[in-house]
């Protein structure tokens, strides 16, 4: 009874007690409700109420630029976590001491500042804390009177109520004046120190925490000398904040000889402005995709190659003002990654006579012969020739289009390496003229060529120069044969995800013309082959009129597109490709293999499709018995066009009267002499060149007077008329033999089947060949003299 007893008078006490203070309770419940709602209510972020700087960094961190907000400040927000502790802590032991208890405002202090200025008539002293300071430069209060001061007071508890001690923290540290337009420790560690406010020693760090007090005061010096050095009244300030800092880091007295050493401040006139016309560009697309104002852009960047490409170009422009060239630009892309390393749009960003403002590697231009190489891939891939197919440098029309070489002659047969090498027009546009599906314009178009007009507008001219591109989309294109045949977007955001290729040529055809490439001798070369340097696969253009002089090429992992003109389209006999933009582009080489000695080639396998045939040189064809001399091809079975010479004929002469012999020749003194057979308009260019040439001897009086005795091949397998039956499990595996029987002066067999060609067999062997899928085939077989045999063949499928 006593235990129930005293539970029941305690229980009353409780009640008594709750009742008596009820309305008490309810009002804390409620002040802590309204305190907990007006923190947890959305509002906007502290760091959303300044705009922002931009720091822009190359691909190794170094700053390239840091632009100003949108108010002309220099500002960057950091946040707290990425600030030094060194200099936070500076910065409350300086300025407010008992921020993390206080609610905004400091009583003492603020009596005490009244005291001092208004009573004992003192310098001026608002004993303002770290939030009333905040509050003053976010609304920009004028707190000299009292009026502004109980305003700050307001704002200030306005502040504390909405927003933790940490973000206040961290708004002020990013928002404090640091003397002319730098605002924040972000801004201010990377103009004054070029560092991270993470990376601060601790003298600088204490430097800028005495900064704000009087930040314009603090950076002049008495002198008038351009000295970047603290001045005293700083370097003052600061010792004493240091004398206080060891109180609490007692440790930190082993730095004290740092403090002796004098300490530079960067001018702001000296912060970088690298890489204008690149960053100027990053920074419009940022915000034309209405992104601008980020406070750090990571570009793909290289300061070094940048610098590097600067002084070749500079240098390169003084040494040659003499003929007219005063500008130049040039663009360096990694293929591997598709970072632009390296771009200059002008000789002289400054320089307003030759509108060095404008970027160079986005102006639209005429490209010269710099397409050739894509002509030549194109055709390649459409079958149209091979690397030694011998074509006709003649004076040629295309319905109304006659179009002439740089030089205003003609080669005659040339093979197409040495047709893209020596740049010649007629060959050229014949391959371009042969090309179906896609053409060169529909090639350029679909690799993302911009603003072109229509197909109609250019015509076959588009070969040579016809339309316009700019350095960027060039670079892109000979990015895409370095890295075989797959087209990649060129990338200036490091941050920019890489994006898949699109395969816009085959990869056969990229090697056969990166090949054909790297045989162009380099200007300086006198001997005629590249010696043990790193292979360089290049191509020059000069644009109508010589406004435009052009160099692209690749070289170990890199593209390289420079440019040699003037931005107002005035021609000059001196840019020519070959002899203004060729030099530039390899002095530039060979100071970044000076320079930068990771320039290894990078591993490029050979295509699983692509072999090598044996050609007759004079005509780029399977050599028949009588061809002097012989070479080798890249080759594409199947797509490569190839069929056996004919240049080289024998010609059966009779003793006597030296003219082709009338068959039969039985019982008359004859010998076999080889002529080269002609078309009529190459034994024309040979008479201009003053090339002779032995013109095969005629005989009206008889039909195929020296025409050789011989039997043509005779197919034996597969059998006339013959179906073969392949198991559907190995289509692809089951082989079929081809033989024939020849005569005795064949030494080579030549096997087509539908006019592609497969393979090549001695007299009496087999040549076995995969058909891949079912269906009516034709199979030719051709010997070294010519002579040719063929039937159809049939393959089916079953179980």
């Amino acid at each position: 009874m006593n235990h129930h007893h005293l539970l029941n008078r305690l229980s009353r006490r409780v009640l008594a007690w709750l009742r008596r203070w009820q309305n008490w309770l309810v009002g804390v419940l409620l002040v802590v409700a309204i305190l907990a709602g007006c923190r947890l209510w959305p509002h906007p972020s502290l760091r959303d109420w300044q705009p922002s700087s931009t720091a822009v960094y190359d691909d190794h961190g170094r700053l390239l630029r840091l632009t100003l907000a949108s108010d002309d400040r220099y500002r960057l927000w950091v946040p707290l976590a990425d600030i030094s502790p060194q200099l936070v802590d500076g910065v409350l032991l300086h300025e407010d001491r008992w921020y993390r208890w206080h609610p905004g405002i400091n009583p003492y202090g603020l009596l005490r500042g009244a005291w001092i200025t208004y009573v004992r008539h003192g310098n001026p002293q608002g004993g303002s804390t770290v939030t009333m300071q905040l509050a003053r430069l976010l609304w920009k209060l004028n707190t000299r009177s009292p009026q502004g001061k109980l305003r700050q007071i307001a704002r200030a508890l306005q502040l504390e109520l909405f927003y933790s001690k940490r973000q206040i923290l961290e708004a002020y540290l990013n928002d404090a004046p640091y003397g002319r337009n730098v605002e924040g420790v972000g801004a201010a560690s990377l103009a004054y120190f070029n560092k991270q406010a993470s990376a601060l020693s601790l003298p600088e760090a204490l430097t800028l925490a005495v900064l704000p007090q009087d930040p314009t005061r603090r950076l002049q010096r008495p002198d008038a000398t351009a000295s970047n050095l603290i001045n005293p009244q700083l370097a003052t300030s600061r010792n004493r904040l240091y004398a206080s800092w060891l109180r609490s880091h007692p440790n930190d007295v082993a730095l004290k000889p740092l403090f002796a050493l004098p300490l530079n401040l960067r001018p702001l006139s000296a912060l970088p402005f690298e890489a204008p016309h690149a960053v100027e560009q990053l920074l419009a697309q940022r915000q034309v995709a209405g992104v601008s104002g980020e406070p750090r852009l990571n570009t793909t960047l290289d300061l070094g190659l940048q610098h590097a490409l600067e002084r070749q170009i500079t240098q390169y422009v003084a040494r040659n003002a003499s003929r007219g060239i005063r500008n130049a630009a040039a663009i360096l892309i990694d293929t591997r990654d598709m970072g632009i390393k390296a771009m200059v749009g002008s000789a002289d960003y400054f320089d307003r006579s030759i509108q060095g403002q404008v970027n160079g590697t986005l102006a639209k231009r005429s490209p010269g012969s710099t397409l050739k190489p894509f002509i030549y891939a194109l055709g390649f891939d459409q079958g149209v020739l091979h690397p030694q197919t011998v074509l006709r440098d003649v004076p040629t029309s295309f319905g109304p289009y006659t179009p002439e070489n740089f030089d205003g002659h003609f080669l005659g047969p040339i093979t197409a390496t040495d047709a893209l090498i020596r740049s010649r027009n007629i060959p050229a546009v014949w391959v371009a003229s042969q090309l179906k599906q896609p053409s060169l314009y529909q090639f350029l178009r679909d690799a993302g060529i911009s603003r072109m007009a229509s197909e109609k507008h250019y015509g076959l001219a588009l070969v040579l120069g016809g339309g316009e591109v700019s350095m960027q989309e060039l670079g892109g294109l000979y990015a895409m044969l370095a890295n075989r045949g797959e087209l990649r977007p060129l990338r200036l955001l490091a941050d920019e995800p890489q994006v898949a290729g699109t395969r816009m040529l085959s990869d056969e055809a990229s090697f056969m013309v990166m090949d054909m490439l790297r045989q162009n001798p380099r200007p300086d070369e006198t001997t005629g082959a590249q010696p043990a340097r790193l292979p360089v696969y290049w191509k020059t253009g000069t644009s109508w009129a010589f406004r435009d002089a052009w160099t692209a090429g690749s070289f170990g992992p890199y593209v390289l597109v420079v440019w040699v003109g003037n931005f107002d389209s005035t021609g000059n006999p001196a840019f020519v490709g070959a002899d203004a933009a060729a030099p530039l582009f390899f002095q530039i080489i060979d100071a970044l293999r000076a320079e930068h000695r990771q320039l290894a080639e990078p591993i490029r396998h050979m295509p699983a499709n692509l072999k090598r045939v044996q050609i007759c040189l004079a005509s780029g064809d399977l050599p028949n018995q009588w061809c002097p001399q012989k070479g080798m091809t890249w080759f594409i079975p199947g797509k490569s066009p190839i069929r056996v010479s004919n240049v080289h004929r024998p010609v059966v002469i009779d003793d006597a009267s030296g003219l082709p012999a009338c068959p039969p020749y039985a019982g008359k003194r004859t010998h076999v002499e080889v002529y080269e057979f002609w078309p009529s308009d190459l034994q024309h260019v040979f008479a201009q060149a003053g090339i002779p040439r032995r013109k095969p001897p005629q005989n009206p009086q008889c039909g195929n007077a020296g025409t050789p005795n011989g039997d043509p091949p005779q197919i034996t397998s597969p059998l006339r008329g013959s179906t073969y039956a392949m198991r559907l499990a190995q289509l692809g595996q089951e082989r079929i033999a081809f033989v024939a029987t020849t005569d005795a002066d064949t030494h080579a067999l030549y096997w087509f089947v539908n006019d592609a060609y497969i393979g090549r067999s001695a007299p009496g062997e087999s040549l076995f060949w995969q058909p891949q899928t079912a269906g009516s085939y034709n199979v030719h077989v051709v010997d070294d003299h010519g002579r040719s045999d063929q039937r159809p063949l049939g393959v089916s499928l079953v179980e």
